[in-house]
């Protein structure tokens, strides 16, 4: 089980591969909150629920 964290609220749950899937059901239930980003060191992506896709967002010292 792998912790995910809303980009919007900070709501922190257990990802798909859990029983209760706490993550995306704090999406679902929650408009306006569909990405979530790994609480987990050392990786680096954000997923949107809504569009069921994931990204892997830049780092803040490079350009943009």
């Amino acid at each position: 089980v792998h912790l995910r964290q809303c980009v919007r609220c900070g709501y922190v749950g257990c990802c798909d591969s859990s029983p209760n899937k706490h993550a995306s059901r704090h999406a679902s239930a929650n408009p306006g909150h569909p990405t979530a980003r790994s609480a987990e060191p050392d990786e680096m992506w954000i997923w949107c629920y809504a569009h069921e896709t994931g990204v892997k967002p830049r780092p803040e010292n490079e350009p943009g």
